[in-house]
């Protein structure tokens, strides 16, 4: 799961945030702030992997705060002048969605930056610099909306799901069952879930015959 520390002053759009953030496969709100100083707290005390930040807060500047911080953010802001985003932007914000979005709109951006998060999370090997540009790309991949070819979006979340709660890894033709779809249709959705980074392929081996493919997600 991505945790996720909302940062905004009103705490009624600091709620609708968290509820759409829920909304998306894969993500947990573990907090919000209302103030720099709060989220500075929250921040050491949670250590979030992402956190959703406005500009204007009482204390200060969310654009100072974004300079201090080491964690992954988006802002989430009606500022929407050139010179606020290059310095969100130069100050590290990984993207930049100006109030009022809609829960899809946020969703994408969640989605893609999930995508991105899981190819760099590799442990213990050195990435290639064709893995650095597939993640640099994936990370923008929600600001221009798109179904992969021949994919539902709703067969790719009932995929994700079924593999996300899986007691362990599972094979195309397991997915396939428990959902009543074909095997080669999850197969499909699987292998992209697996290009994308959301999941893991290894081989099964049985007492005879050839290994199958089998995936689980990636925590």
């Amino acid at each position: 799961m991505i945790r996720v520390l909302v940062v905004e002053d009103d705490f009624r759009v600091a709620q609708v945030h968290a509820a759409f953030t829920e909304r998306v496969t894969g993500f947990t709100v573990v907090g919000s702030a209302r103030t720099a100083a709060e989220a500075l707290s929250l921040i050491a005390d949670l250590r979030p992997d992402l956190v959703l930040l406005d500009t204007y807060l009482p204390d200060r500047s969310g654009l100072e705060l974004l300079a201090e911080i080491s964690v992954d953010t988006i802002m989430l802001t009606a500022v929407s002048d050139a010179a606020s985003v290059r310095a969100a932007f130069a100050a590290g914000a990984l993207n930049y969605l100006v109030k009022p979005f809609t829960a899809e709109q946020l969703g994408e951006r969640l989605t893609a930056y999930s995508r991105f998060h899981n190819q760099l999370s590799p442990a213990g090997r050195a990435l290639t610099q064709e893995d650095i540009d597939r993640a640099a790309r994936t990370l923008h991949d929600g600001d221009h909306p798109h179904a992969p070819k021949g994919q539902s979006p709703v067969t790719a979340k009932l995929v994700s799901d079924a593999l996300r709660t899986a007691d362990g890894p599972c094979s195309a033709a397991e997915i396939a069952a428990g959902l009543g779809i074909a095997r080669a249709t999850a197969q499909r959705y699987l292998a992209a879930l697996a290009q994308e980074g959301a999941a893991v392929m290894s081989l099964r081996y049985g007492l005879t015959g050839r290994p199958e493919h089998q995936y689980e997600w990636r925590c």
